[in-house]
């Protein structure tokens, strides 16, 4: 498939103005880095993919919506957007659903050739090269920092893990593999 060579904002543009192919080439150009980010931090490649789906879907939600201003960095916005759900997902000891359902979106299912290529993915993408790539360099910095430090309340994925295993009722082994 040709790649769109608009930039981010226009697509965005697009998409708004009824391009349903728009938000397509805008999840195509970002959804590695996207994935990466949310893969290292969720220590789970199918945890990734569902926060990854949520993350578009959620932010296709706020691009239909005509009352919403549209980002002036699109790239930067996705990434937070990304990392919020990323939170809400510890908090609430799953991801959520929202805006996918909001959106009618059908689960896909993962088979292991499909988690594989997740952590592929997520273990040869760059989030750091990739975005100090396609922001200007104060975007960069702000978005690295806030990236970087977690709200207080959100502990690091491997406690996240140790919560959702004990709340399902298996052991960490039982659990790695299932996965």
């Amino acid at each position: 498939m040709l790649e769109d060579d608009r930039g981010d904002l226009p697509l965005l543009v697009a998409t708004r103005a009824g391009d349903s192919r728009a938000f397509g080439a805008f999840f195509r150009r970002h959804r590695a880095v996207v994935l990466a980010f949310l893969g290292r931090r969720a220590g789970n490649p199918e945890v990734a993919a569902d926060l990854l789906a949520e993350t578009f879907a959620a932010a296709l939600v706020t691009v239909l919506d005509a009352e919403r201003e549209l980002p002036e960095q699109p790239l930067a916005w996705v990434m937070t957007v990304a990392r919020n759900k990323l939170i809400d997902s510890v908090r609430r000891g799953q991801v959520e659903q929202a805006a996918r359902e909001r959106l009618a979106l059908q689960p896909l299912t993962l088979d292991d050739d499909g988690l594989e290529r997740i952590e592929e993915l997520i273990d040869k993408t760059d989030v750091a090269e990739r975005l100090a790539e396609q922001l200007p360099r104060e975007q960069f910095e702000a978005l690295r920092t806030a990236l970087s430090h977690p709200r207080p309340s959100s502990p690091p994925p491997a406690v996240v893990h140790a919560e959702v295993t004990a709340r399902a009722g298996v052991t960490a082994d039982v659990a790695a593999a299932a996965v």
